[in-house]
């Protein structure tokens, strides 16, 4: 973080201010034991912890000044705001102001993790990038991430998520993208936004505080970002399959572990490219990346280059090797639309295809029939077993029909996953991130 004053903070959150105006602070931190010299802490009242219980610890640490809401008791410069989320946000937009670099605003239900990753590749072979880590996505993540730009850095790519309305007008307030990029409209967060159409609205709120003469990036593949004409005169760049778009794909061979090969097109510029990474809707996040990179200025080896580079984060896709099975590590999270993604990538294997599948959260009032009909699809696209875990995925199961196996809970599922799986099995694992599949995934490798 480059310097900035107590009296620059003060004025960006409308805090009092107690203490020398002229101190300066070279970190924020929410994480009391990240607290440093120099650091300014802040702290947050979570629903479990109260951040102002660790104020003396990061005093000691060298902390050099506290934002809280209640008077602190120990003798050190503060910041008093009336919340202290809030006053983090508007802190995060001064100091974003202070960089005239390009900022990339990423989102969409799904894939955008994933195509964040990719455009950081891609810009990283000419540019310093600062990118979103981990899931610091949100209305707390997004002012910690901003709060990271150095002097040296010569791109911004901030990934933003929602689950309601007003949270990516709120975001995109301290982002200020000059690129705006959605990936997909999905089934996600229903039970705020209502249904498809509630997703587009919230997510196209990214558009609010887009630069002058910013770029919209947006898939064509995707029924509903297709319907995006323009926002204040800002015609669409759009990605996808079709010929007719700007930036396409085609020569598309799924290569399973190997990843996925394919030629990318944009006006003259054709590359041929082999993405390391299963599934082909990563040929669109590839697609998105190279939107990107030419807006920016790169040439088509440095596009290649870094989309060849690419390396997945967490349990996307994650390919696991044990008790002679393939397992596809892909529990971070889970939608209809990115279950269906994983079903098309199963497929494609050889052997006994078997989706281990449990619930997917926050979808509404429809949760049922979109449970069903991702067994159904799994039956469609002919995946020979299918084992439901939990409550909700007692529909994926009855969608799929009577050969499904079906376990009410994670903990009964590790106890009979042994008698189930065998040897040569490629074995899907997906579900929302709360209901704890990485526990299924550590037993599957104890048992290696």
């Amino acid at each position: 973080m480059k310097p900035i004053t107590l009296r620059e903070v003060a004025q960006a959150c409308g805090g009092t201010l107690h203490g020398d105006p002229d101190l300066q602070i070279t970190s924020i931190v929410t994480d009391s034991r990240k607290a440093t010299s120099g650091s300014l802490f802040a702290a947050i009242k979570g629903a479990r912890v109260d951040g102002h219980r660790f104020i003396p610890m990061t005093v000691e640490q060298g902390a050099v000044c506290v934002l809280c809401e209640d008077i602190p008791g120990v003798d050190t410069p503060y910041i008093q705001v009336e919340s202290t989320l809030t006053a983090l946000k508007g802190i995060a937009e001064y100091y974003r102001s202070l960089f005239t670099i390009p900022f990339i605003g990423v989102t969409g239900s799904v894939g955008k993790t994933s195509t964040k990753e990719l455009i950081s590749a891609v810009l990283s072979q000419k540019y310093n990038v600062l990118k979103t880590e981990g899931n610091f996505n949100n209305e707390l993540g997004v002012p910690l991430t901003l709060f990271g730009l150095e002097e040296a850095h010569e791109a911004a790519v901030i990934e933003m998520g929602i689950s309601d309305f007003g949270e990516m007008t709120r975001l995109s307030k301290m982002v200020r993208p000059d690129i705006s990029v959605i990936t997909t409209i999905g089934y996600c967060h229903l039970e705020n936004l209502g249904d498809r159409d509630g997703v587009l609205k919230a997510k196209t709120e990214m558009f609010t505080y887009l630069r002058e003469n910013g770029k919209i990036i947006l898939c064509h593949d995707d029924d509903k970002l297709r319907t995006v004409t323009d926002y204040k005169g800002i015609k669409p760049v759009f990605y996808g399959t079709d010929p007719s778009d700007e930036y396409y794909a085609d020569n598309i061979e799924e290569l399973l572990l190997d990843g996925v090969r394919c030629t990318l097109h944009h006006g003259g510029s054709t590359i041929d490219v082999t993405i390391p990474a299963m599934g082909r809707h990563n040929v669109l996040n590839a697609l998105c990346a190279m939107a990107v990179g030419k807006q920016l200025g790169l040439s088509d080896e440095e596009i290649k280059a870094g989309i060849e580079s690419f390396q997945n984060v967490g349990s996307r896709n994650h390919i696991i090797r044990t008790r002679g099975m393939t397992v596809i590590d892909d529990c971070y999270n889970a939608n209809p639309t990115s279950t269906k993604a994983g079903l098309n990538t199963l497929s494609n294997f050889d052997g006994r295809r078997v989706a281990l599948l449990g619930d997917m959260k926050e979808l509404g009032t429809d949760e049922l029939a979109l449970h069903r009909e991702v067994g159904a699809y799994a039956k469609e696209k002919g995946i020979d077993l299918l084992i439901a875990v939990g409550e909700l995925s007692k529909e994926t199961a009855e969608g799929f029909g009577a050969e499904a196996v079906y376990y009410a809970t994670v903990e009964e599922c590790i106890a009979e996953i042994p008698s189930v799986l065998k040897e040569g099995d490629a074995v899907l694992v997906k579900a929302s991130h709360s209901m704890h599949f990485e526990k299924i995934v550590e037993a599957l490798q104890g048992d290696s």
